[in-house]
């Protein structure tokens, strides 16, 4: 892990500065940003077309070789385009890329380079014009997707479940299951029995999480001077 030399003052500078650059220049590409926004390196995450709405608490990261891509292709003005619901986690590289409507419902998590379309983009024996026909994708409450797994056109994955890296997921998912392969299948289910915590249930209270946040990165900066982060620039 590298050293973070800056003294925490110019670390709550940094972040006062990520918050104008979402203020000014991503969010204004957004139909909606809920409350509590965590965003890392917005300036790698990238929103063409619309609408796309985010809902509170997202955690959305950014990547300078990896962007993240919320794209609307589409002429239409009726559509719904991308939902994005509260406490979401998007890692580096996921691509999601609409032209009607995706839903990414609460709690849900998607690891890096995952994709999701409701598209084939491109005619089976017309391949010079677009489809006529889309079909929505539906990821359900709490649905956890691996890295760089692939959900196509008309596919809803059930609350809770579990998508494995590198899936293909072609068709319907239950509830409560894990799936995995190319097509996807289900390969467990989960016990009904065991809890299962949320990232709503974790992180639902921002205040109480800002207020450990800061301490920990307090403790962790502790003695960093702002000579000794400038030295750091040009000698580490």
């Amino acid at each position: 892990m590298i050293k973070d030399h800056r003294p925490y003052y110019i670390k709550k500078a940094w972040y006062r500065l990520l918050h104008l650059y979402v203020r000014y220049k991503l969010s204004p590409q957004l139909t909606s940003l809920g409350k509590h926004p965590f965003i890392v390196k917005p300036w790698h995450i990238e929103i063409f077309g619309g609408p796309v709405s985010i809902g509170d608490h997202i955690t959305l990261l950014g990547c300078s070789d990896k962007k993240t891509r919320l794209t609307v292709w589409s002429d239409k003005k009726d559509i719904r385009g991308i939902s994005i619901g509260n406490h979401v986690l998007i890692s580096p590289g996921v691509r999601i890329s609409a032209a009607n409507h995706i839903s990414i419902a609460d709690s849900c998590m998607l690891a890096s380079h995952v994709y999701i379309t409701d598209s084939d983009w491109h005619g089976i024996y017309d391949r010079s014009m677009p489809p006529k026909e889309t079909h929505s994708v539906m990821l359900e409450e709490n649905v956890w997707v691996g890295d760089s797994a692939i959900i196509c056109k008309g596919v809803t994955i059930g609350k809770n479940s579990i998508i494995g890296a590198g899936a293909v997921v072609t068709s319907n998912i239950p509830a409560n299951v894990i799936a995995a392969g190319n097509p996807a299948a289900i390969v467990k289910s989960l016990d009904p029995d065991k809890p299962i915590i949320t990232r709503k249930d974790r992180f639902s209270d921002a205040s109480k999480m800002t207020i450990a946040l800061e301490s920990a990165e307090k403790e962790f900066l502790a003695g960093n001077t702002f000579f000794g982060w400038v030295r750091s620039l040009f000698w580490s």
